[in-house]
């Protein structure tokens, strides 16, 4: 083997890192997502789960989603991102399928989730970061570590 074939043997080894340039970002507002989604859920459930337990619990779901994404950008390499492209993907129709819902049934959702009325109570961070995540991802398989 010579040393151009090592060198190519060796990066072909190495995952892509996902957590260069805007993946940094993506990182930390998943995180805080992460974050602002499980305490919300948890001190709902743990308080007032027979108000409202289908929104507490899509709430808890989001939470999970967001720690599995953040943690599939921090891993790296190929796996990974196509695993955070899949929950990504998940992501975004949640937010549109329970954001559509709870406008056409508000009835259902007597307090809101993350993801009602597309992420408004959260800035519309939840329906813009799968779609600058998608975007991300899909661009680091064309990069290389």
């Amino acid at each position: 083997m010579t040393s151009g074939e090592a060198e190519v043997a060796v990066a072909e080894d190495k995952p892509t890192r996902l957590i260069s340039g805007p993946g940094v970002l993506l990182v930390w507002l998943y995180g805080v997502m992460v974050v602002g989604a499980v305490s919300r859920s948890a001190y709902q459930i743990a308080t007032e789960f027979d108000r409202a337990p289908l929104a507490y619990s899509l709430s808890a779901v989001a939470g999970l989603v967001y720690g599995f994404i953040t943690y599939t950008l921090v891993r790296g390499g190929e796996t990974a991102r196509r695993a955070a492209l899949v929950c990504c993907a998940a992501e975004l129709a949640g937010v549109l399928i329970v954001g559509t819902w709870t406008l056409v049934e508000p009835s259902a959702f007597p307090d809101a989730t993350v993801w009602s009325d597309y992420g408004m109570g959260y800035l519309f961070i939840p329906v813009l970061l799968p779609l600058s995540a998608i975007y991300w991802l899909r661009k680091a398989r064309t990069l290389k570590p």
